[in-house]
C-alpha cells in the first residue's frame, strides 16, 4: 500500500461520526495519503476505520495504535483482514503495548513485559485460524516501538514501526536499528504558530497529558531530555518534539523526519483554541500546500 509521504493522526471521540466522516473526506481531498486514528477509552478505531474507509474511496487509514490489552490476538487479526479486503487495501494495523498506568490502573488488566508480550502477541495473530475471504495483498502490521529492542522486533516480526512524540534524531536512530526495509510511520505534533512563547504554551498541556507516562519518559531519556525537561515541559522538551512555527518551518520539521529515514510522517495539528476535539484546518491546509 501507498501510505503517501503525509498522513494526519487526530482523536474523533469527542466529533460525532458522520463530522468524522466529513472531516475524513476534507483530509482526503487536501492530498493527505493516511489518517491515523488512535485508541484509549472512547471509540474502538477498528470500528471507526471501517465507517471512515465506507465514507471514503482513496484515503488509507491506519491504526495509531490498537491496544494489545483490549482484544484477543485472533480477533485483531480478523479484524485486520476484514477491514483489508472491505477497502480493497487501504488499511494498515498499528498496535501498542499502551502504558501500565492505563492498561492496569484505567482497564483493571495485568502489564506483561512489553517486548515479549508483543512477540507473543505478533505470533499469535499469525497462527490464528481465518477462513473469509481475504484481500488480494496480505495486510500490513506496524508496532508503537520506541526502545532499540521494540523497534528490532518490529524489523523481524512485523512491517514496521510506529513512533510517537519522538524527534528527527529518534527517527535516524530507529531506521539504523530496523534497515532499509520496514515501514517507519512517525507522528509529529504540530503548531502553526510563529510567536515562541506562544507556541510552547499551546504545546504545554498536550504534552501534559503524557509526560508521566512511563514508556514515553524512559525515551525521552534515552532521546538526551533530563527529568526536569519532563517534568517542567522546558522550553528544550518543546522544541525536540514538536514542530512549531510558520508552514515552511512545519514542512522543515517533516523532511527532516523522511531524510533521517521516515517512510511517512502523520501530523498531529494542535489548535490554538486550545480544544483537543476541534481539528486545526487552517494547520491541516498550510502543511499540505
Amino acid at each position: 500500500m501507498d501510505l503517501g509521504k503525509l498522513g494526519v493522526w487526530y482523536f474523533f471521540d469527542a466529533v460525532s461520526s458522520a463530522d468524522a466522516a466529513a472531516a475524513a473526506q476534507r483530509i482526503e481531498a487536501m492530498g493527505y495519503g493516511t489518517l491515523w486514528l488512535p485508541e484509549t477509552v472512547g471509540k474502538n478505531p477498528l470500528v471507526l476505520a471501517g465507517w471512515l474507509l465506507a465514507n471514503t474511496k482513496t484515503l488509507n487509514l491506519a491504526t495509531g495504535i490498537v491496544n494489545i490489552y483490549h482484544r484477543e490476538p485472533g480477533v485483531t487479526m480478523a479484524g485486520q483482514k476484514t477491514l483489508a479486503e472491505q477497502s480493497g487495501g487501504r488499511f494498515l494495523l498499528g498496535i501498542g503495548v499502551s502504558h501500565k498506568p492505563l492498561v492496569e490502573g484505567v482497564r483493571g488488566l495485568t502489564y506483561g513485559p512489553p517486548v515479549a508480550s508483543m512477540r507473543d502477541y505478533l505470533e499469535k495473530m499469525r497462527t490464528a485460524p481465518y477462513t473469509a475471504i481475504a484481500a488480494a495483498e496480505e495486510p500490513k502490521t506496524v508496532i508503537a516501538a520506541l526502545g532499540p529492542k521494540m523497534l528490532e522486533l518490529a524489523a523481524s516480526a512485523c512491517d514496521g514501526a510506529h513512533p510517537y512524540f519522538t524527534s528527527p534524531e529518534h527517527t535516524q536512530m530507529a531506521r539504523e536499528i530496523l534497515g532499509p526495509e520496514p515501514l517507519l510511520c512517525v507522528e509529529q505534533k504540530v503548531i502553526l504558530e510563529s510567536d515562541p512563547a506562544k507556541a510552547r504554551e499551546l504545546a504545554r498541556p498536550v504534552a501534559k497529558i503524557y509526560n508521566r507516562l512511563p514508556n514515553y519518559r524512559n525515551n525521552w531519556l534515552r532521546m538526551g531530555l533530563s527529568e526536569d525537561d519532563i517534568d517542567q515541559l522546558s522550553d528544550k522538551f518543546i522544541d525536540t518534539t514538536f514542530a512549531w512555527g510558520g508552514s515552511d518551518d512545519i514542512r522543515t520539521r517533516i523532511q527532516a523526519h523522511m531524510d533521517a529515514g521516515a517512510s511517512h510522517v502523520c501530523i498531529q495539528p494542535v489548535n490554538p483554541n486550545g480544544q483537543f476535539g476541534d481539528l486545526h484546518w487552517e494547520c491541516l491546509q498550510a502543511v499540505a500546500g
